[in-house]
């Protein structure tokens, strides 16, 4: 072997070393409570990071039922990413009886948090934390306004970074690369959205997820159920929709992945108004389904709206 072959092979060497040490084998054990913040998660950490989700795809993380396989993820686990909020109102069960001890990641901290006093117009500042000291406070489902996306991303990025230094250049890389996408997404929704009459922004949905989404927009949204998918939708409440699609003169109802159809389905023969496309409220779609990530949900979601109203 001549000493130039050996020269080469001895900077190759000493290259995959500091790979190795720099990209090594011990990557974060991250755990996601449920799809959107999957995918959140895995724009950012990517291949170097190992993410387990707890309520994947199509899943309704309201009325998740921690199994034994998820607490030992969960025990495991270097992050946990939750929404916070009360939306996952089983999360101190779990990280109690799991004996969780790594770094806490509540994405939402920070957000305009909108209040279920009173009306949605009605927000006050949301900090780290607070959400767990008043149960059902807030709207949890924040993440339907991009804005509010971006904050999430930045708080993932910034545990991510504290947890794993070695990989910080690679992990603000990712971020960035992302939310340039989001502001993106931002400019195209709003754009999107302009289609729709002011006087036809008023939709029906099965439970109340969209309030983020409507007062971003400049959109109304009813619901029959409250924003827990657990909550039941009384007569008087049922009765209240209908007159408001008959009196608003509302051309389409529309079901979600996480809800059960059959209300919608009666309030749309009751009322004669349309059933459109399947929203995506509360979860992403399977992979072959249009939402599979949350670029592609919001893009759905808008593009489903503004067919049916505009």
């Amino acid at each position: 072997m001549n000493k130039r072959i050996s020269h080469k092979l001895c900077l190759i060497f000493i290259s995959l070393i500091f790979s190795t040490l720099t990209y090594g084998s011990d990557k974060l054990r991250v755990v996601a409570t449920f799809s959107v913040l999957g995918d959140l998660v895995t724009q950012i950490g990517a291949n170097q990071i190992e993410l387990s989700t707890l309520v994947g795809p199509n899943g309704d993380a309201h009325v998740f039922q921690p199994s034994p396989f998820d607490t030992e993820k969960v025990a495991k686990a270097d992050i946990i990413v939750i929404n916070g909020l009360e939306f996952e109102g089983w999360i101190e069960r779990i990280l109690e009886s799991s004996g969780f001890n790594g770094k806490l990641v509540v994405a939402s901290s920070g957000i305009k948090a909108i209040s279920l006093k009173g009306n949605h117009q009605e927000q006050e500042e949301h900090e780290k934390h607070e959400e767990h000291e008043e149960h059902g406070e807030y709207d949890p489902h924040a993440w339907h306004s991009v804005p509010n996306a971006q904050v999430y991303v930045e708080n993932i990025r910034a545990a991510l970074v504290q947890e794993d230094p070695d990989r910080t250049n690679f992990f603000n890389e990712q971020a960035n690369n992302y939310l340039k996408k989001l502001e993106a997404l931002e400019q195209d929704i709003r754009i999107t959205l302009k289609n729709i009459p002011k006087g036809k922004r008023k939709v029906i949905t099965s439970h109340d997820a969209f309030g983020y989404l409507a007062h971003e927009y400049d959109l109304q949204f009813y619901a029959p159920q409250g924003v827990s998918t657990e909550s039941e939708a009384s007569a008087a409440e049922v009765a209240s929709i209908i007159k408001q699609i008959r009196k608003d003169n509302i051309k389409a109802v529309f079901m979600e992945n996480v809800s059960d159809s059959r209300l919608i389905r009666q309030i749309a023969r009751e009322t004669g108004a349309e059933i459109g496309r399947q929203l995506y409220s509360d979860a992403l779609s399977a992979s072959d389904e249009p939402a599979a990530t949350y670029i592609n949900m919001m893009r759905h979601n808008i593009n489903t709206l503004t067919d049916a109203l505009k």
